[in-house]
């Protein structure tokens, strides 16, 4: 047989519901057994979401993952799988493996161990797995298949190499890759490469869904022998993605242009070769596919938002809540909240809340009823003058002879906390709290006031970002749901008499430039001053730029005990990036 049916199940696991895993799975592998697959792929760690952590440190963990690919094996028929799960040693500090096991015939023909472990940004790998050395080339029905797993294909000789130079025509890779905005590109351009490097076929499936902090984007891939693209899954939901790939243009590619493979030594030092006879799908006789769709593909602000949307759903639900709550300041970063949670868990599960101060503008009140109104959520209004008033009477005595100051503005982020808090103990619904990226590395945010949350819905999102994603969210439509005024007022936390952001902060398009050069590229301060000196105004000179790294550095207190939020950008607070608290390196 030279065509091989080969389908991509981009499914949205969790991380622990074994069960639940596996019924996602054996729903896919049925649907690509009745378009007549050969093969049926799943993400890296399909049967156990990824990425476990230390559960991965439970041998019961590891026992339990492994009996649950056996229930699945065991209804494998007409078609092979090729399943991601937990493999390895069964007691503690035993050797467990990131693994991909080839299932056909109602049994586990192999199992193939990661080689490539990242240790870098959000992944930890070589904390639990130990790297494999085997790298299988199945033999489906007369095709040859290189299976890899996730980060093997990101080095430019891998175990891709070794399988192709012992003569797999496909290289078949299982990934759970994070989202991160731009990295579709990189990933794109990653896969042609492989291909045209080896002149296989490269079919990559990517996880999709919502995991803690990460959110996995999918957008799987099938390229082409020469590295052209033949199809693509769609971004940020499940998909079953079929192709037929007819290796004779294998043949063809390399009879004209010849893979020039790494010598044998530097092959056999990544791993050695092994050929796996697989009994599996329908072989010829097969129906013809639809025409594949080119799937809708947001970009920039786009994927951005529909990123923190999948990220917040699948949050919530995955830890068990159903309703959320929003503190409704008449602000744009708690109406760009409201909008992804709404768009997130639908109208009827969010509730907004806003709580007036005696600082409180007219115009804050209105707009937050006039989003409510154009979000068709509830609005609840709790005014906090009153006990606002109550504790400044209580501290009095002991405030007694001192200057009013930040004690006294952040009291009334405390109360509203509090407030949020008792709502949401109440009920059972779960608070999200609308700080930004910006907010979050300058610590211009009150730690158990505005902080006080279970989700950080815009944590890795810098102020810029927010005005575009609310501007693409009022541009997709139905309707303007973010309110111009809002859009277009002074950023302010009201709590002061005409107190605006601009009094503490540079403005928004220089902090944040500096934000990106000192946080994701951890740039100097001098690097930084010389790459802003190069800007045109408004531009910040030495001592601002100063001023803000000092900022970020003495507020690490203040983000260590914040909520955990979406990661959408390359170097995000939280997992990402890992500094001591108690530090007095200074730039």
């Amino acid at each position: 047989m030279a065509v091989l049916r080969l389908a991509l199940a981009q499914i949205n696991t969790t991380v622990g519901d074994l069960d639940a895993n596996l019924r996602r799975i054996a729903e896919a592998a049925s649907g690509a057994r009745l378009l007549g697959a050969d093969v049926a792929a799943f993400p890296e760690m399909a049967v156990t979401g990824y990425p476990p952590e230390d559960l991965l440190l439970r041998p019961k963990f590891v026992a339990d993952s492994k009996a649950a690919l056996k229930r699945l094996a065991a209804e494998t028929e007409g078609i092979a799988l090729v399943v991601g799960f937990v493999d390895g040693a069964e007691v503690p500090g035993g050797p467990i493996y990131n693994a991909a096991a080839v299932l056909a015939d109602g049994g586990i023909v192999d199992v193939y161990y990661k080689i490539r472990l990242p240790n870098y940004g959000v992944f930890d790998e070589r904390r639990y797995f130990t790297r494999g050395r085997r790298c299988p080339v199945l033999d489906v029905n007369g095709v040859r298949l290189g299976l890899t797993i996730c980060e093997d294909i990101w080095d430019v000789t891998g175990p891709g190499e070794v399988e192709c130079a012992s003569g797999a025509k496909v290289i078949l890779n299982i990934s759970a890759s994070p989202f991160e905005m731009t990295k579709h590109h990189a990933r794109l351009a990653l896969v042609q490469d492989v291909a045209r490097r080896n002149g296989a076929y490269t079919a990559y499936v990517n996880q999709v869904g919502g995991q803690d902090e990460l959110v996995f984007d999918g957008s799987s891939i099938v390229c082409a022998p020469d590295g052209s693209t033949i199809a693509q899954a769609a971004r940020f939901r499940e998909e079953l993605l079929v192709v037929d790939l007819d290796t004779r243009s294998v043949d063809k590619v390399r009879a004209a242009a010849p893979p020039s493979f790494p010598s044998e030594w530097e092959l056999s030092s990544i791993g050695n070769p092994v050929h796996v006879p697989v009994s599996a799908g329908t072989g010829g006789g097969k129906r013809p596919l639809p025409p594949l769709q080119e799937p809708d593909r947001p970009d920039g602000a786009g994927e951005a938002y529909e990123a923190l949307v999948l990220g917040t759903g699948d949050y919530v639900r995955k830890t068990g809540f159903q309703r959320a709550l929003i503190a409704l300041s008449g602000g744009i970063d708690s109406a760009l909240t409201a909008a992804i949670a709404v768009d997130a868990l639908g109208a009827e599960n969010v509730t907004g809340i806003t709580m007036p101060s005696r600082y409180s503008s007219e115009g804050s009140v209105a707009d937050s009823a006039d989003l409510a109104g154009r979000l068709g959520i509830d609005l609840w209004t709790l005014p906090i003058r009153e006990p606002h008033r109550i504790f400044e009477e209580t501290l009095a005595e002991r405030f007694a002879g001192t200057e009013p100051g930040t004690a006294e503005e952040n009291l009334q982020a405390r109360i509203r906390g509090n407030m949020m808090m008792t709502v949401s103990n109440k009920f059972g619904w779960m608070v999200l709290t609308t700080g930004n990226k910006s907010e979050a590395a300058t610590g211009y945010a009150t730690l158990y006031g505005d902080m006080a949350g279970g989700f950080a819905v815009i944590k890795d999102v810098p102020k810029t970002l927010v005005y575009a994603l609310a501007e693409y969210r009022n541009r997709r439509g139905p309707g303007s749901p973010i309110p111009q005024a809002v859009i277009d007022k002074p950023p302010s936390a009201e709590l002061r008499p005409g107190q605006l952001d601009r009094d503490t902060l540079p403005p928004y398009e220089v902090l944040d430039r500096i934000l990106e050069r000192y946080v994701e590229l951890s740039q100097s301060l001098e690097e930084i001053t010389a790459a802003e000196q190069a800007m045109s105004e408004p531009r910040a000179d030495e001592v601002t730029v100063r001023r803000v790294l000092h900022m970020v550095d003495r507020n690490e207190y203040k983000r260590r005990q914040g909520p955990p939020g979406v990661k959408i950008t390359g170097l995000a607070f939280g997992r990402d990036r890992r500094l001591p608290i108690a530090s007095r390196y200074r730039v």
